[in-house]
């Protein structure tokens, strides 16, 4: 039968959602505490890949994977040192006024320095490359859409055993190089409200909005075994509350806050389960035919596939967390208790004067609050928690 040609490799995969993905950073955090002492002196993971705010926590991840908690708690105080005045400033001016030839940023309705600085300063790059050199990261990739193309590019950074095997979809395109600060905030430049930004000669914004859970680069550079950590919660029978369609009254239109964090909940979130499901067919008829064709037929299976796609297939083993919670219902409840004036809070009455029932998908997403964020936190950790046996045997020897 075809063998898997190199050694066993577990990705974290993270998608995007804005403020939601200080979710993401708590399930890491339970990820860690159940594994505590039981996968030596480096990270659980040797592969990283993440898109919009899923590429920040990615990176601050391969950049501390030489540590076994590869500094988690370091990245939940930042979460939980968000404030809204710094990470939440609007500025309407800056959405209409044209670029300028020294701009230090285009067009955008909030202001981005907070993030730029805490991805620039928090996040030592230098101990990244480090990493990465030393095989300790075998390959960080964060997706970001090129404005002019329309092409998904996966900006990858990757170990001298690493191998970025390239898609033939002409969509998407792996672009090696040495990640830096432009390429993480590139793929979290949520179009208005973020400005595009330029790396090397071309704009790059947000990869979340074609290819928001980066599964397929970290099976291209080796995964076998993928955490995927998404932030939309999903109620029974796999339909998600975050999604419901619950239409204002026949009188009112939709307003912008309604239709804005529907958009957002369709272009970030949406496609994951979709995904999941094509990866869960694919593993299926991959080990029916490595047990019914002989080793000539399963060769001729594997040269098709060389030459149609890049690669061969191979069973992938997968361990996928959802909220266990309504996002949306928990900030709703956050937003009631901030003050009146606060922009979070005048969204929500806008929202609410056209609507019988208020669900804040936008404001799940830019909520760029401590205290929400701490929220988020401890349900990302109690859901890893509650799934100790799961991770247990999902890493039964401990290695990344």
């Amino acid at each position: 039968m075809a063998t898997n040609d190199h050694p066993p490799r577990t990705a974290v995969v993270l998608s995007g959602g804005g403020a939601r993905g200080a979710y993401e950073a708590g399930v890491v955090a339970g990820i860690v505490e159940v594994l505590a002492g039981r996968h030596g002196e480096h990270a659980p993971f040797s592969i990283f890949t993440g898109t919009s705010v899923g590429a920040i926590n990615a990176t601050w991840l391969a950049a501390h994977a030489d540590q076994a908690d590869m500094k988690v708690q370091g990245l939940l105080a930042k979460w939980r040192a968000l404030n809204l005045h710094d990470h939440l400033r609007i500025r309407p001016p800056r959405l209409l006024r044209s670029r300028r030839d020294g701009d230090e940023w285009g067009r955008s309705l909030l202001d981005p320095k907070a993030l730029e600085d805490l991805v620039e300063r928090e996040i030592p790059f230098a101990r990244l490359h480090t990493n990465v050199q030393q095989d300790i990261v075998h390959a960080l990739v964060v997706a970001a859409l090129q404005i002019a193309t329309g092409r998904t590019t996966m900006f990858a950074e990757l170990s001298p055993e690493a191998n970025f095997k390239p898609s033939r979809d002409p969509r998407r395109r792996a672009r090696v190089t040495q990640i830096d600060c432009s390429h993480v905030l590139a793929s979290a430049a949520l179009p208005i409200l973020f400005p595009a930004r330029k790396v090397e000669d071309a704009y790059y914004c947000d990869g979340g909005l074609r290819f928001n859970t980066p599964l397929a680069p970290a099976i291209r550079t080796g995964a076998t075994r993928l955490v995927v950590i998404s932030a939309l919660y999903r109620g029974g029978d796999f339909v998600s509350r975050d999604n419901r369609v619950s239409l204002p009254p026949a009188q009112a239109y939709p307003n912008v806050v309604f239709l804005a964090g529907k958009v957002l909940n369709a272009l970030l979130l949406d496609p994951l389960d979709y995904d999941l499901g094509v990866l869960d067919r694919l593993n299926r008829l991959w080990t029916t035919l490595e047990s019914s064709l002989d080793q000539a037929e399963m060769d001729r299976v594997v040269h098709v596939l060389q030459e149609t796609r890049g690669q061969t297939y191979r069973h992938l083993r997968t361990l996928v967390f959802h909220p266990s919670e309504n996002i949306g219902d928990i900030t709703s409840a956050h937003v009631k208790k901030l003050p009146r004036t606060s922009l979070p809070r005048l969204l929500f009455r806008m929202s609410a004067s056209a609507r019988t029932t208020v669900e804040a998908d936008l404001l799940s997403f830019i909520m760029f609050d401590g205290e929400h964020a701490s929220q988020l936190i401890e349900l990302g950790k109690r859901d890893a928690l509650a799934r100790e046996h799961e991770i247990l045997g999902f890493f039964p020897d401990g290695s990344g």
